[in-house]
């Protein structure tokens, strides 16, 4: 059962990253994920007016796919 005085809109708001948590998320500097966005192999992005935002949901689905993708050993 959902907590009564838990705000809903924080936790949805949570939910979206910024390009800079993004990067903070993933360890990796911002250009990257520009340059990933740019690309199109980086994580799902989406804008929302001027800003470029993430869903915390699909960065640790990207990088789920990314650790089965790596060469096992």
């Amino acid at each position: 059962m959902p907590d009564p005085t838990a705000d809903p809109t924080t936790d949805h708001e949570a939910e979206l990253l910024t390009i800079t948590e993004a990067a903070d998320v993933l360890r990796a500097p911002v250009a990257t994920l520009r340059y990933w966005r740019h690309l199109g192999i980086g994580p799902h992005s989406f804008r929302l007016g001027r800003r470029v935002l993430y869903r915390r949901a699909d960065l640790r689905t990207w990088i789920d796919a990314q650790a089965g993708q790596s060469p096992r050993r």
